[in-house]
């Protein structure tokens, strides 16, 4: 992952995804920081291999802000859950990614990733989805990074998630796949797999299980 080990802030670290990217994270040797809310969360990052470090995705972006000291990469993967309701959605999903956003900018991070979902773009789809105000967050906020920042993003957008094993194995053209499914594991390897250089790579990519590596198919070989 180039020729020093860098420090990355995940936000959402407690998450399914957020705690496997943890995990691969820091196996490679990097200073990983998983975002907590609680003491029970700080005992998880450290399971996994992680710091943690307190995030208020409710507060303002000067405390985000102050959050970041001492980082250089940022990977946002939370979301507000589906078990809380649409303002949740609002909040956390939409409004904290965004000033998470203005946050690292304010700081000078320029590296950033952003866990979205397929069918993002695609309004006619919201509406058949059943969790609409889901996606019009996720819209919103994957919009704001591409035209309201000057980041250096990468915008991973998966299919429907699963908790089956990893495969290690991908295609970014899910349109020409059978499987609309994603491990949670391979999200997350995924997810680390872009922060390495990768100049061939697009801003937004969608993924599905499929036949090829994750690191083939992300261009890094």
């Amino acid at each position: 992952m180039g020729g020093f080990l860098m420090t990355t802030l995940v936000i959402g670290a407690h998450g399914r995804v957020g705690q496997f990217i943890v995990k691969d994270l820091a196996a490679t040797g990097e200073t990983v920081y998983g975002s907590v809310r609680n003491d029970a969360q700080v005992t998880t990052m450290k399971t996994l291999g992680g710091q943690a470090r307190p995030v208020d995705l409710m507060g303002s972006v000067d405390d985000l802000a102050a959050a970041m000291a001492g980082i250089d990469r940022i990977i946002f993967t939370a979301g507000s859950g589906g078990n809380t309701g649409d303002d949740m959605t609002l909040n956390i999903d939409l409004d904290g990614a965004i000033k998470t956003m203005m946050a690292a900018e304010k700081v000078g991070i320029k590296r950033f990733v952003l866990v979205s979902a397929i069918g993002t773009d695609d309004r006619a789809f919201w509406n058949k989805s059943g969790i609409r105000p889901y996606y019009v967050a996720k819209y919103y906020a994957d919009q704001w990074l591409q035209h309201r920042t000057n980041l250096d993003y990468t915008i991973v957008r998966p299919g429907i998630l699963t908790d089956a094993a990893a495969t290690g194995k991908i295609t970014l053209d899910p349109s020409a796949s059978a499987s609309k499914e994603i491990t949670r594991a391979d999200v997350a390897a995924t997810v680390v797999a872009v922060l390495a250089p990768a100049p061939k790579l697009p801003k937004i990519i969608s993924i599905v299980n499929d036949a090829t590596p994750i690191k083939t198919a992300v261009d890094l070989n």
